[in-house]
């Protein structure tokens, strides 16, 4: 437990940032999940619109410092190549 003011404060910023990065990772995972699922399935056109939005989610969470701007480059660029091998 915080016995400092300054401590309690870093406690109650680390517990909301955790929540915030929580959603953003929950939303990567979500329409990476839609994409295979549409890969699969070989949903071309879906796949290309939830390889957008996995994007926009990878976009926020490196704007928001969750992930490295390299990890979201290289996860994007696998997904892209695994959308052109199924066209």
């Amino acid at each position: 437990m915080a016995n400092h003011k300054s401590a309690e404060k870093r406690s109650r910023q680390a517990i909301r940032k955790t929540k915030v990065n929580q959603v953003l990772m929950s939303k990567i995972r979500t329409n990476y999940n839609k994409f295979i699922s549409d890969i699969d399935t070989k949903n071309v056109d879906t796949a290309r619109e939830s390889l957008r939005l996995f994007n926009i989610a990878l976009s926020r969470a490196v704007k928001r410092g969750v992930i490295k701007k390299k990890n979201a480059s290289r996860k994007l660029s696998s997904l892209s190549n695994k959308l052109k091998k199924t066209t």
